[in-house]
């Protein structure tokens, strides 16, 4: 395949998934070729540091989603085009197929016939990190690039402009904070899993035992996370809303983020920054933070109690660093 053929990449349409995908993109920068991202708008500005060829929200609505990336496609003149869809979905793979781009994908959900490139996915268990990195891996070979290592690397990494840093920085100083002076916790998680609560059920106990002792602890939820946010944690500090790379750079500032296994999670594992992370529904395996900075605990039956999580805290971040 010529270096010329530009790569258009399908994101996961989650912010936690897109972080876990983050090694398969910077796979895709590595080749040299020109990579088009069509992911949630939102992501936009996480990936505000790449050097992309383009960046094409994506609504969820198919004729939209496909006209925007036949516009792209027409008005970028980027000529040949390969697709990769890291999501299973059927209609992220109608998408590029009505915009006449050839992908490579995952065969789930009969999409078989849709795909120029179509992999069964590996026999083994693997993270979700591995899984979209094998797939990658594979197509890049299939290309003509020569397949990356075969493993991703133990850590993610998410490089962020200075506006979003700058942002970062200045909610912790209007704070009164100084670098890992606070624990930032997450007492919210969206949705459900399995119809089970994704939520440790002691944030307000957590943290008013931490406070005891000293220790500063503050929360930044999004807007519509706000009032859920006050009410699982009613005495932590709450600050502003800010934008998801400038809730990176805070992530990074913290001495430590406790939270569920959701977004939080893997935009703590892209800072590099330690945390602690609970699970009582999901499967650390599979959807764990991908990061050696990372403590999990509980499984997917049971929440961990709050005396061991305290305990586990105080041993990560004890009051007198704060």
């Amino acid at each position: 395949m010529s270096k010329s053929t530009s790569l258009y990449l399908r994101l996961p349409n989650w912010i936690g998934d897109v972080c876990m995908a983050l090694p398969s993109l910077d796979a895709l920068m590595r080749t040299g070729a020109p990579v088009v991202v069509c992911a949630r708008p939102w992501a936009k500005d996480l990936l505000a540091a790449y050097k992309l060829a383009g960046f094409i929200p994506m609504k969820g609505r198919l004729l939209e989603d496909r006209n925007a990336v036949r516009e792209h496609r027409r008005s970028a003149g980027l000529g040949k085009s390969y697709g990769l869809l890291l999501p299973d979905s059927l209609s992220s793979a109608l998408v590029f197929v009505l915009a006449g781009i050839p992908s490579a994908g995952y065969k789930d959900d009969g999409r078989s016939l849709l795909l120029r490139w179509p992999f069964a996915k590996p026999g083994r268990h693997l993270h979700a990190v591995e899984s979209w990195y094998w797939l990658t891996s594979r197509a890049l070979g299939r290309w003509g690039y020569g397949a990356p290592s075969s493993s991703p690397p133990p850590h993610l990494q998410l490089p962020i402009t200075s506006r979003f840093e700058q942002e970062g920085y200045s909610v912790v100083r209007e704070a009164g904070l100084q670098p890992n002076d606070f624990i930032l916790i997450a007492p919210t998680a969206t949705g459900l899993h399995r119809g089970k609560v994704k939520v440790w059920p002691h944030y307000d106990a957590l943290t008013r035992e931490l406070q005891s002792k000293g220790v500063k602890v503050i929360m930044c939820p999004p807007p519509s996370e706000v009032e859920a946010a006050r009410k699982n944690a009613p005495t932590a500090t709450l600050l502003p809303p800010v934008s998801l790379p400038a809730f990176v750079t805070l992530a990074r500032l913290s001495g430590l983020v406790v939270c569920n296994d959701s977004g939080v999670s893997h935009l703590a594992a892209a800072a590099g920054a330690r945390q602690l992370t609970l699970f009582g529904v999901t499967d650390r395996d599979r959807t764990g933070p991908w990061s050696p900075a990372a403590v999990c605990m509980g499984s997917s039956t049971a929440w961990p109690n709050l005396q061991d999580v305290l305990n586990q805290v105080l041993q990560l971040a004890p009051p007198n660093r704060h």
